[in-house]
């Protein structure tokens, strides 16, 4: 993940986390609004109300008829003792008959007590509203989006502050293992072609032979090292590959590291067409597969690879009979060895298993402790042609 990556994301669980912790007050200070809100609609109704008894006490006994006062926003009602209606125009149902201000839900209601025979035989004055919480949860979410902003960019803020330091550690220790990746190919080069050189003039001997071997095995690390450092900058171009004379070159290729533990490679490779991938990419699947076989089986053994056609798509094979496997669902994590004595870094499984994935290949294992494990690739026929 890229340094600016890991910075918004974790700016974002930060802010979250810190948003949510902040629901709390943030839900206190709702409900302290709405009080507000309700205590001014209270005075808001009070005030409508003084507005009807002021009509009403204004009122000409002579006058032919009273208009009552109406409201756009507001309804009223003059009820007598038993609550019955004198004149109302509360369309819901009265709950409450006691004096008094009264909310349900987002009903509110005012009881207003009258003298007796003074107001058209009418003993209470009742109003009703209806109140609008929007604009106090428009104010809570805008606060809440501002305090989230405003976290998220200090925390990101913060997070590059803090891992500048580490990113200029990575940054030279990137540099350093891609300046040794250099420096060790070069003097592996010298090695391979200098023994190449020495067996072409003299009798081969085991000495020069366990030289190339072991220099074989240097190279297969340096391969896996040098795909890990680059395979997220390059982009890995396709052809059409065939795949039967390919395995048979990476097998003889490693037909001496296997000599060495007097171990046998049985090839069985029949003719599988060509393959659309990467050369380098499926020289990591075989190499790396071949290389964890002669290292994980016991000396004096074999290994069997085998590539063949059934139900039209290529199957590629790699068994051998060492210690087997304890953990297979954690083999392809990096840098896990099953056994550490054995060398290598643990990433050789973990390039394999980014490849195969990219490039949806099925893979099947089977293993028994101090017997054996096989590895079968199964090859999706849009890559085969």
């Amino acid at each position: 993940m890229k340094d600016n990556q890991y910075s918004a994301k974790y700016a974002l669980i930060y802010s979250t986390l810190v948003s949510v912790i902040l629901l709390a007050p943030l839900f206190y200070y709702m409900v302290y609004m709405k009080n507000i809100h309700a205590i001014q609609n209270e005075l808001l109704l009070k005030e409508k109300s003084l507005l009807i008894v002021k009509a009403m006490q204004e009122f000409d006994p002579n006058d032919a008829y009273f208009e009552y006062p109406r409201f756009k926003t507001f309804e009223s009602g003059l009820y007598d003792e038993k609550f019955q209606p004198v004149f109302t125009l509360l369309h819901t149902p009265i709950k409450y008959f006691k004096n008094g201000y009264y909310l349900d839900g987002n009903e509110a209601y005012l009881v207003v007590k009258l003298p007796k025979e003074r107001y058209f035989g009418a003993s209470y004055l009742v109003l009703h509203n209806t109140i609008f919480y929007a604009s106090v949860y428009e104010k809570v979410l805008l606060i809440l989006f501002s305090i989230a902003i405003l976290v998220f960019i200090l925390s990101l803020f913060f997070l590059k502050t803090f891992a500048k330091p580490f990113q200029k550690m990575n940054k030279q220790l990137d540099n350093f293992i891609k300046d040794s990746m250099h420096e060790i190919n070069t003097p592996l080069s010298i090695i391979n072609v200098n023994i190449d050189l020495y067996n072409r003039k003299n009798e081969p001997n085991k000495y020069m032979q366990r030289m190339k071997a072991a220099a074989k095995v240097l190279s297969n690390i340096y391969n896996d090292m040098d795909y890990l450092i680059k395979h997220e900058r390059l982009e890995h171009e396709k052809r059409d590959i065939n795949i039967s004379a390919f395995l048979k070159e990476r097998i003889e290729y490693f037909s001496e590291v296997a000599s060495m533990k007097n171990i046998k490679i049985n090839a069985d490779i029949e003719t599988c067409g060509r393959v659309h991938m990467n050369d380098k990419q499926l020289q990591r699947l075989i190499d790396n597969n071949i290389s964890n076989a002669i290292k994980y089986s016991y000396e004096n053994s074999q290994i069997d690879v085998s590539l063949y056609m059934k139900d039209e798509r290529c199957h590629l094979a790699f068994k051998d009979y060492g210690m087997g496997i304890e953990k297979v669902e954690k083999i392809f994590s990096r840098y896990y060895r099953e056994d550490s004595s054995k060398g290598g870094f643990g990433i050789g499984l973990n390039i394999v298993k980014s490849i195969i994935k990219h490039e949806n290949i099925e893979l099947k294992i089977e293993s028994n402790l101090k017997q054996g494990s096989l590895f079968l690739y199964i090859f999706p026929q849009n890559l085969q042609k």
